[in-house]
């Protein structure tokens, strides 16, 4: 018989960066969830992509335990990187901060590929 899911975490933490102290660790014990196991997994899978923030889904069982799956960086960490940026214009509809070429948005769409529902990159980068 299949565990039966008890509830979904989601959370984004750096690369290689998961310790127990806040957000991980209020999030993951009041789930019942072993906070070490957890952090151990997650930077030893995410070692490669240290620095990166990196949405992760945890998937929580009724037997306290749990799976997870990490996702590609947000689109707006890696437009910041593409524009050379460390943090966005503080009045985005008034004061433009950045530039983006259309080779950095068409290679921003690749790497988002796995996670949204388009079917082509040129669908994708609108």
């Amino acid at each position: 018989m299949a565990k039966q899911v008890e509830n979904y975490i989601k959370l984004q933490i750096k690369g290689g960066a998961a310790n127990p102290s806040p957000p991980v660790g209020p999030a993951l014990g009041s789930k019942g969830v072993n906070i070490m196991d957890f952090c151990k997994q997650f930077n030893a899978r995410t070692q490669d992509r240290a620095g990166q923030v990196l949405p992760v889904v945890i998937t929580v069982y009724s037997d306290k335990s749990f799976d997870f799956i990490i996702k590609t960086p947000p689109a707006a960490v890696l437009l910041l990187k593409a524009a050379g940026l460390q943090k966005g214009s503080p009045e985005s509809n008034r004061q433009k901060v950045g530039k983006v070429t259309w080779d950095q948005v068409k290679e921003i769409a690749d790497t988002k590929m796995p996670d949204l529902n388009a079917f082509t990159s040129e669908s994708a980068m609108r």
